[in-house]
């Protein structure tokens, strides 16, 4: 929980037509008013035109087609008429993200503002020189966001790399510091008399009933087990407490998580599951898991790897199975034991500057910065007072209508880059449209939130080395080490995970993972009381 509350900040009454023509007058307390400004409002302020500048989106495909784009939409233009600046927003492909802004930092095209959740990637960009430091800009031209920032001196060290503050952030709320989930049709366990699993060996035992038993009762042998979004992968590795790309204490050395033995584990787990048809095996190629969803939401899959917030799939799932019980499952317990699914740092989206920003623009984005965090986030997130939500007790906002909100709003929170907002999970009921489906997913996702929540999840420290050769041996390990354990994964008798993990070790070791460990370890003794 982050220390402020929710700050409802839009208008009542006021028409999405009057929203391109009227600017906000709000507190923080939630009083508000719109006056009306003039088409001028767009471009004129009473310092004269507004400035322009960029700043990638992540691209999840939830714009309706109704609504526009991600670079036009209702939000962006309400926000070119009411913040201080002029945005062009530029999408990036949210599974390619990285690499698309990469390519566009490399061509000399990359917006303004740049951000990632991945502080690694940003110590990249700062070690290229892609990226500037920000400390006097904030000191300069910032009210609010500096004021926070000093209210939250947790978030200091998310964005200071090489001693430099080199991006702006906020904090998550509890929904935020959550992320992956796991899920399971509870009426298909209760058909087949079967108890939710707790371990892996018995998640393998219910899988192959989802598979065999014919849980969806259509006398036909297509139901697909185990479904996977884009934290598949990445669950399978939690469950034997590694991941892929963070580093781990190993007796006091810093180890790298894809050369521990338990990442072999891992990949031999994901390689039974393949093997034995207990999972989607096209899901290498479904890049965008939209294949996944369909499965799950048609009713056709058993236990769904994926987000502890699954909203939209349970909404879709209930209206093509009325009778289906999807709910949250606690992580499973490996011969390591249990451990939490990914979580989440205090520190939020990390936004940086692009280092060819001129000081004239600069100005104008702290200054928007300042807005979003004071006035915009709360558009962004829950839309326009009276009409996509109302307010509750003075503070809690209530959707209006589920369907309309998820449509016309969903897709706007992807422009929140800082914020400034808190809530409890036990206000999801109250916040949620008052229909009995609503209703019934709010008191699920209260619960998900909670399981999600309820297990630690190990991280041995608090940010990986950011380290020039450390981030490049990293960059072109990777897909090394992902078609290695492909190969592993899919191809059946012709390759091993033990043979797979001794491929990846000399892969590691020949492209310098022995000096990279080693400056690893000088880096962790330098910084190891920053690093809790």
């Amino acid at each position: 929980m982050t220390k402020h509350a929710w700050k409802p900040v839009l208008a009542a009454s006021m028409s999405l037509a009057v929203l391109a023509a009227c600017s906000m007058n709000t507190t923080k307390e939630g009083s508000s008013s719109a006056k009306p400004q003039g088409s001028a409002a767009a471009t004129v302020t009473a310092a004269g035109p507004k400035k322009e500048i960029s700043i990638s989106a992540f691209d999840r495909g939830t714009v309706a087609a109704e609504e526009g784009s991600y670079e036009s939409n209702r939000w962006t233009k309400w926000m070119n008429e009411n913040s201080p600046a002029k945005v062009t927003w530029v999408p990036v492909p949210r599974a390619q993200a990285q690499q698309k802004l990469s390519t566009l930092i490399a061509s000399g095209s990359a917006p303004d503002l740049i951000w990632e959740y991945d502080r690694n990637y940003i110590a990249q960009l700062a070690n290229q020189g892609a990226i500037q430091p920000v400390d006097s800009f904030i000191e300069k031209y910032s009210t609010t966001l500096k004021k926070y920032l000093q209210e939250h001196p947790e978030l200091k060290s998310a964005s200071t790399i090489n001693g430099k503050m080199y991006a702006v952030t906020s904090s998550r709320s509890i929904d935020g510091i959550a992320n992956h989930g796991m899920w399971i049709r509870q009426d298909w366990l209760d058909k087949l008399g079967l108890k939710a699993p707790t371990t892996t060996e018995e998640l393998i035992e219910v899988a192959k009933k989802f598979k065999e038993a014919d849980p969806d009762g259509n006398g036909k042998a297509d139901t697909v087990p185990i479904v996977f979004n884009g934290n598949g992968v990445q669950i399978i590795r939690a469950l034997f407490f590694v991941n892929e790309n963070q580093w781990y204490l190993e007796e006091g050395k810093l180890k790298f998580g894809r050369t521990l033995d338990r990442y072999k584990d891992s990949v031999a787990y994901q390689k039974t599951l393949f093997d034995q048809g207990l999972l989607d095996k096209e899901y290498i190629t479904d890049s965008n898991f939209q294949r996944a969803r369909q499965m799950w939401t048609t009713g056709k899959a058993g236990i769904y790897f994926s987000s502890w917030n699954m909203q939209n799939e349970y909404m879709d799932l209930k209206k093509n199975v009325p009778d289906a019980k999807m709910v949250p499952l606690e992580p499973v317990a490996s011969k390591y034991g249990k451990n939490g699914l990914y979580q989440e740092l205090p520190a939020n989206i990390l936004v940086a500057f692009n280092s060819k920003m001129k000081e004239n623009k600069i100005e104008s984005a702290v200054k928007f910065l300042d807005w979003m965090m004071d006035k915009g986030d709360m558009a962004m997130k829950y839309g326009e007072e009276n009409v996509h939500y109302k307010l509750i007790d003075g503070k809690i906002p209530q959707v209006i209508d589920a369907d309309k909100s998820r449509k016309e709003v969903g897709y706007a929170a992807e422009y929140a880059i800082v914020t400034d907002f808190s809530l409890k999970s036990d206000w999801f009921p109250i916040m949620a449209a008052q229909d009995s489906l609503s209703q019934e997913y709010a008191k699920l996702k209260t619960q998900a939130l909670d399981v999600a929540l309820k297990n630690k999840y190990r991280r041995d420290i608090a940010f990986s080395p950011d380290i020039p050769e450390v981030s490049q041996l990293i960059a072109t390990f990777h897909p090394i080490a992902t078609q290695i354990e492909v190969k592993a994964v899919t191809g059946g008798s012709a390759s091993t995970p033990e043979a797979a993990m001794e491929e990846s070790r000399k892969e590691w070791k020949r492209l310098g993972g022995d000096n990279v460990e080693k400056l690893a370890q000088e880096w962790y003794e330098k910084n190891k009381e920053f690093l809790k």
